[in-house]
């Protein structure tokens, strides 16, 4: 006898309707993106971009140009992928939104690094011809455009590449120039003698954009003045005390300044008696480790007939207040070596003078600091110029000639040459090389600065001036939420202070920070003493000193340098360009150079105003800021910003731009600076070769990127992980919609079920979230939203939900035609959502689809109907999707003790109150009932399982057969 043959369970597995995709799981970016780029200058998509949008509403982000040296950094990178995202943005909504990139390319840190060539070859940068010299720094600055140009290319930025604008085109050089004689013309330039921040190392001035500020270890000294005359007849005699730290300033010393309303008193001692503030008599006594007696008897004052008799303070010294000193003068503690030390050293009446620090007394230097200057300058007192651009003294400078530097700690030490002339002389109270404190360095050699007085050109702040090159007063006013602007003789400061008030500034916080900076400016220090540069384009009367100004002169050195660039301003050149109405030995042809500043300040004048590049030319007519944003980082409140409001405020009366959108430093995952010192920097390139561009973009755009931020490896992880569920829901839609004909399956949405219904209106609801996010420039919450959407909407909700239906009922189902109907429209707005944040996926995504149909990146946010929108229903589901994750939470304790394998096996019951809807469906199970408790209850299902769909169902005779509605769509199959 034979065994009867085993029956076999039937596979129906051919019957089920899976997603079917060659868009592959695994991204390979690092491989792939490279391809994709290839292929977009390949077809010119820039150029297509530009004419598909023609004739739109114009939105214009102007580049802030990174300066040309050394490979991209991180910052570089968020910046970039920040102004792409504007722009995409924008144009996702249908504007006409050009990038045009451009680079700065003058400047110190260029002429530094082609200078260390030379001393690696022991060669003098000074004996090199200057045009030679500059073609060597032009040179050197086209190399790192062309590196960071296809390093920034990598990341997707999406722009005009092959056309971007460099400071160092003789077009933008015959600008610049063009909006320095500007300047000129309309009486905002002058030179003066002023104390300016200068680096002995670099041998120039700096501007305040260009210093940082480090903690140094400096000497700190108490000098003694002797007073030789005073109105209080006890001074006479006894000795002024100073404290600083900066010993070298000592020897340029020329008055000593008081607080008015600061209290002094007079200490005495077995070596003598000296005048401190009340206040600092303690600190004084401890620091200097002297002996002394409290002043105890009263000093009197002659004031014609009367006598004046001043009474003692709480602490017990006697005090007199500083009005009394006026009159009273000092000399030099070196007055033996005559001449300039033997000059009287007057004591005046400073407001600066505080008790926070030191003495109460402050020795002034006139050629070495802004109050030091300013109030020498009120009582006749000038500069000497003592300290020469190497910050060693004139070689006739006393005991000090041709010594230094200034800044080198051995030369300010308390064994140094001015502490041992000091002490010598008797003049050194004390001294200790161990007072910490901040002090400004160049950003560039980090080495420290000085204040010092030189010859510069400077615009005024506070001069009123008529603009000629601006617009007409009665022409220049431009909306911006009713705001105008109008400015008839107002000065610099008072434009610019109101051209803040009347710019957007994102985040918020920005309009106060560069309104103080603005506010409390002193004059732009326009000079440097460099080579590689815009010069400063001037002649100057050598019997007035006042330069000339001559509209004809000036446009024939604009043509010139226009043509030739900077080389065009030389000697040789010098009377073609006076012409025959001067004579060359009459004037001095000015040899500084502009400030870089100026050069990056200008930049709104030769990109968006010169017609070069036809895409960023507003209407004609337009007369308010050219730009609708600038973008760049905090730090460019001092610098970018400021110096093209300011520019633009002297020759345009208003700011070049609508809106400023600032953003933050990125950090180590730690939160440290990032430094090379630290050995913690992270580049981008390598990052790219890694996780590739998208990855990259999608961290930058998910960080709140207004404040300072962080990036490590387990961020990124974190990131990439973000990603995939990104491409797995694009994934889903692709092999979901796979054959998708809207002719033969679409339907209308008044004809949809509930559900997709709701998914419409939560569709809708995003949308308006992207386009407010958008607006606000809130990239943080554009990325949030729209992964939220994806992971919790979608994936585990929407999708979770219809797989069922996907998977098993007939395509000619109105139910899946409705589902694979939402799926198509779900899929035409995420992949335009996606598209400016993951711009080489969303391509891979829309090729996928659609071969033939060019890029996504070509693509529009579409409308959606408004009565997709519906309160009423949404607030039905809300409250079902709330019952859902309590039904799903009481059934997983039963899965975790395998009372069950899913929840297909679960019978539900609910509470009575629950709203009509298809719960089983919705929840995923095999039933739900309404009960009369309040709670949710779970329990086995007793039912067989499909054996095509896996549902338990009441119909189901036996596992592994098909329930009704299995069956007549595998009968349909098989007819």
């Amino acid at each position: 006898m034979t065994d009867a043959p085993r029956q076999e369970t039937p596979d129906f597995r051919s019957t089920v309707f899976l997603p079917k995709t060659d868009f592959p799981m695994k991204a390979g970016l690092p491989q792939k993106e490279p391809g994709i780029l290839s292929r977009w200058q390949g077809e010119g998509l820039y150029q297509h971009l530009r004419e598909a949008r023609r004739g739109a509403e114009k939105f214009i982000l102007h580049d802030g140009p990174p300066y040309a040296n050394g490979d991209m950094h991180i910052g570089h990178a968020l910046n970039h992928i920040l102004k792409d995202m504007v722009c995409r943005t924008q144009s996702l909504l249908g504007k006409d939104a050009p990038y045009v990139p451009g680079w700065d390319c003058h400047g110190l840190p260029i002429e530094w690094k082609v200078e260390e060539e030379y001393r690696k070859k022991k060669k003098n940068k000074d004996e090199v011809p200057p045009v030679e010299f500059r073609a060597e720094c032009r040179a050197y600055a086209q190399k790192w455009v062309d590196v960071q140009r296809e390093q920034l290319k990598r990341l997707g930025i999406q722009g005009d590449w092959d056309h971007p604008y460099l400071t160092m085109d003789p077009e933008a050089e015959g600008t610049i120039v063009a909006e320095l004689l500007k300047f000129a013309e309309s009486g905002q330039l002058y030179r003066g003698a002023k104390p300016v921040m200068w680096s002995p190392v670099e041998k120039t001035a700096l501007a305040e954009a260009e210093v940082e500020y480090e903690d140094i270890v400096s000497t700190q000294i108490d000098v003694a003045f002797e007073i030789v005359e005073s109105p209080i007849a006890g001074l006479v005699g006894a000795h002024a005390v100073i404290w600083t730290t900066t010993p070298w300033t000592i020897p340029v010393n020329q008055a000593l300044a008081y607080g008015p309303e600061v209290s002094y008193t007079l200490l005495h001692t077995a070596t003598g008696r000296y005048l401190v503030a009340a206040a600092l008599a303690d600190d004084f006594i401890e620091r200097t480790g002297l002996e002394a007696t409290k002043s105890s008897s009263p000093l009197t004052v002659a004031n014609g007939d009367e006598v004046g008799v001043f009474g003692a303070d709480p602490r017990s010294y006697f005090t007199f207040p500083g009005t009394a000193i006026a009159g009273t003068i000092c000399r030099h503690p070196m007055h033996n070596l005559g001449g300039f030390f033997a000059k009287p050293r007057p004591m005046l009446p400073g407001d600066f003078v505080t008790t926070d620090s030191g003495t109460g007394l402050v020795h002034m230097a006139p050629d070495h600091g802004e109050d030091d200057f300013a109030l020498c300058k009120a009582h006749g007192i000038e500069p000497v110029f003592a300290v020469l651009g190497d910050g060693k003294y004139r070689e006739d400078w006393g005991w000090l000639g041709g010594q230094g530097s200034v800044i080198n700690p051995k030369f300010n030490a308390p064994d140094g040459p001015i502490c041992e002339a000091l002490r010598e002389a008797g003049g050194l109270l004390a001294a200790s090389a161990d007072y910490k404190h901040s002090y400004p360095h160049s950003w560039r050699s980090k080495a420290k600065v000085i204040y010092r007085c030189t010859p510069q050109w400077f615009v005024p702040m506070d001069r009123a001036v008529d603009m000629p090159h601006a617009e007409s007063r009665a022409e220049n006013r431009w909306d911006n939420e009713g705001g105008a602007l109008e400015h008839p003789n107002a000065t610099l400061r008072q434009i610019a202070v109101q051209a803040i008030a009347d710019t957007r500034w994102v985040p918020e916080k920005g309009r106060n920070r560069i309104g103080a900076m603005v506010e409390g400016r002193p004059d732009w220090v326009l000079s440097r003493q460099r080579a590689w540069g815009v010069p400063i384009t001037l002649f100057v009367d050598r019997k007035t000193g006042q330069y000339l100004d001559d509209p004809a002169v000036n446009a024939r050195i604009v043509a010139a340098v226009r043509a030739g660039g900077v080389d065009a301003w030389s000697e040789e050149r010098a009377q073609e360009y006076l012409g025959s109405d001067y004579k060359l030995e009459d004037y001095e042809r000015v040899t500084d150079i502009l400030d870089v500043w100026f050069d990056s300040g200008s930049t709104h004048a030769f990109v968006l105003e010169s017609g070069k590049w036809p895409d960023l030319l507003r209407p004609e007519g337009y007369t308010g800021p050219h730009a609708d944003l600038y973008l760049e980082g905090s730090d460019q409140h001092r610098g970018w910003f400021q110096s093209s409001l300011l520019e633009a405020c002297a020759t345009r009366g208003h700011a070049p731009y609508k809106a400023v959108l600032t953003h933050g430093f990125t950090m180590d995952a730690k939160g440290m600076k990032m430094s090379k010192s630290l050995g913690n920097t992270i580049s981008p390139i390598d990052l790219m070769k890694e996780y590739g561009a998208d990855i990259l973009r999608l961290w930058a755009l998910s960080v709140d990127f207004t404040e300072d931020h962080r990036i490590g490896k387990e961020i990124l992880a974190g990131v990439a992980d973000q990603y995939r569920k990104l491409r797995n829901t694009f994934r889903y839609l692709l092999g979901a919609l796979d054959g998708f004909d809207w002719d033969a399956e679409g339907v209308e949405a008044s004809e949809m079920p509930e559900l997709e219904r709701y998914m419409l209106h939560r569709l809708s609801e995003l949308d308006a979230t992207l386009r407010q996010a958008i607006a606000d420039f809130d990239f943080n919450t554009y990325t949030r939203v729209l992964i939220d959407f994806c992971n919790e909407d979608l994936s585990a909700f929407f999708f979770d939900i219809r797989k069922d239906c996907l998977y098993c009922d007939a395509p000619a189902d109105p139910k899946r035609r409705a589902y694979r109907t939402v799926l198509d429209v779900l899929f035409h707005a995420l992949v335009r959502y996606a598209a400016p944040v993951l711009v080489f996926t969303s391509e891979e995504v829309w090729t996928t689809r659609f071969p033939d149909r060019g890029s996504v990146h070509l693509e529009a946010l579409r409308d959606l109907p408004a009565d997709w929108l519906d309160a009423a229903l949404a607030e039905r589901f809300e409250g079902l999707r709330a019952l859902r994750t309590t039904v799903t939470e009481a059934i997983e304790p039963l899965r975790r003790d395998k009372v069950i394998g899913s929840s297909l096996q679960a019978e539900v019951v609910v509470p009575a109150g629950v709203p009509e809807a298809d719960l089983a469906e919705l929840f995923i199970t095999a039933s739900v009932t309404r009960g009369q408790g309040e709670g949710v209850e779970i329990v086995p299902t007793s039912h067989h399982k499909c054996g095509r769909c896996w549902r338990h169902l009441p119909e189901v005779a036996e596992d592994s057969a098909l329930c009704g509605r299995c069956d007549d769509v595998v009968a349909g199959m098989d007819a």
